[in-house]
């Protein structure tokens, strides 16, 4: 789903002209007469986020600058774009320290309008992800930070919320790549254990021989190889969360020591005379059935009533689209800060296209098919052309690949360097003009001469041979064209 605008002035006619803009550019838009309703929409429980507010200064119930001290109040960190017809440095400077993101002076241009508005959601986006960060590092993060529009994502998180108020153990479920540690780590940033240890344990990685070892701990010298005491993933997350993701591949044998554990509230490390205590928060997770396993004996049945007190399913991404385009936002802010790139967000059409395809690798694989196209981007905004891989998944979309060079053949020598005019695809020439219709042959003759110019730098022979005319021919035709003065400035630049 795309972002959503939410716009507070007391003037219809602004009201319409803004609406018609924001949707124009593909946002969703709702509109309010003033700042009073403004603030309710803001605090509506259960309700779409709001994304952006647009408000005016100037209102007859509660202005602009009431609004933005009343948010600050109720720590809302929606980013606002005041517009008013006065456009005083004194009033930018006071709707500025107030707590605007941007200003605009009334009638604001669509254009200009367009750049606040990508501008504000970008540094939103950033300065969320930036939280999450800092939050999950320091074992706050909580549910608050789990943003989605979903109804069956706002089920999953509801149930992690209480499951947060108590110690009971969980069992997360859910395909591969659907975020099931990040849920995890909301239930422990929400809990009495918030920013203890949060160990976390993949049970599909570890070596058969060192199951036990690697979980409970083992004393020096307990078998071939231990020159050194070792204390274990429980006595690791001693006082905090252990995080055994896909539970399901643990060995039997390894199975009924996890059991004991769990019931005495002690381990037993390999080679130990004694048991240890331990006081852990039990969180496990599987992309499997673990009900099929346990039929098939694959699991122990008492493992599994011990560990199924309070399931968790979590949805694959296919199930909640309405959550794509938020994701995909947060990934390409956070990845373009990291690749030092200026990058404002993602079209209309690319969030149109990610949310029309299944993605099968779920969350995962929807950050990394959009770390892939922050890298290839070279413009300030991701499109279609940046996740070609998945516009030939969907129909309706394609994507424009420049093409591959074929490798040079042993010993032949290096080919010369290649000035394009377009930065995508600089073989594709429109034949449409902006009105959809055919354009000119002179155009488009022009533009292939413009084009050769570039590509082999103002080399008048090759150029001529390599269009099939005389250089007479080339002359007289760039002449007609207008071209003389191009070609001066080509060859001066190469």
């Amino acid at each position: 789903m795309t972002s959503t605008i939410l716009i507070a002035d007391d003037d219809p006619v602004q009201r319409r002209l803004l609406e018609a803009s924001a949707r124009r550019f593909g946002y969703e838009v709702e509109t309010v007469e003033g700042g009073e309703q403004a603030l309710a929409r803001l605090t509506q429980n259960g309700a779409t986020p709001v994304d952006l507010l647009i408000l005016d200064l100037v209102m007859p119930d509660l202005d602009g600058m009431g609004v933005l001290t009343r948010l600050r109040d109720l720590k809302i960190d929606v980013p606002v774009i005041v517009q008013t017809a006065n456009g005083s440095i004194e009033t930018v400077i006071s709707a500025m320290r107030a707590g605007a993101h941007d200003f605009v002076v009334k009638p604001v241009g669509a254009e200009r309008l367009q750049v606040s508005i990508k501008n504000a959601l970008s540094a939103d986006a950033l300065a969320g992800e930036l939280r999450r960060v800092n939050r999950r590092r320091d074992g706050a993060l909580t549910f608050r930070d789990l943003v989605s529009r979903s109804e069956e994502m706002a089920r999953v998180i509801r149930l992690g919320e209480r499951a947060a108020h108590s110690n009971i153990p969980v069992l997360i479920e859910g395909e591969s790549g659907v975020g099931k540690e990040i849920v995890a780590r909301a239930i422990q940033g929400g809990s009495d254990r918030r920013g203890k240890p949060f160990v976390t344990v993949n049970c599909g990685a570890l070596p058969a021989n060192l199951v036990e070892s690697i979980l409970f701990g083992h004393e020096k010298g307990a078998f071939t190889g231990a020159t050194e005491k070792h204390s274990g993933k429980f006595l690791e997350a001693n006082g905090g969360t252990l995080f055994l993701d896909e539970i399901g591949e643990l060995p039997l044998e390894t199975q009924v020591k996890l059991l004991r554990a769990l019931q005495e509230g002690e381990i037993a490390p390999v080679g130990a005379k004694r048991p240890v205590r331990v006081d852990i928060r039990l969180i496990s997770a599987t992309n499997q059935n673990l009900i099929e396993q346990v039929k098939r004996g694959q699991f122990r049945e008492d493992l599994f009533y011990r560990l199924n007190v309070f399931p968790i399913t979590i949805p694959p991404l296919r199930a909640r689209r309405d959550d794509i385009g938020d994701l995909a936002r947060r990934f390409a802010i956070r990845f373009a800060a990291e690749e030092n790139k200026r990058l404002r967000g993602i079209s209309h059409e690319a969030t149109t296209l990610l949310a029309s395809y299944d993605w099968p690798g779920n969350v995962r694989q929807l950050e990394n098919a959009v770390f892939r196209a922050v890298v290839l981007a070279d413009g300030d905004e991701l499109t279609v052309n940046e996740f070609p891989q998945i516009a030939a998944h969907v129909e309706g979309f394609s994507a424009r690949v420049p093409p591959v060079p074929a490798p040079a053949a042993p010993g032949a020598a290096p080919e010369r360097e290649i000035v394009r005019v377009e930065i995508r695809d600089p073989n594709v020439m429109a034949l449409l003009g902006p009105h959809g219709d055919m354009r000119r042959l002179e155009e488009l003759e022009a533009e292939v001469i413009k084009f050769a110019l570039v590509h082999y730098r103002g080399q008048m022979s090759e150029i001529a041979r390599r269009l099939g005319i005389g250089r007479s021919t080339l002359y007289r035709k760039m002449k007609e064209y207008g071209l003389g003065e191009e070609m001066d400035e080509n060859v001066d630049a190469a």
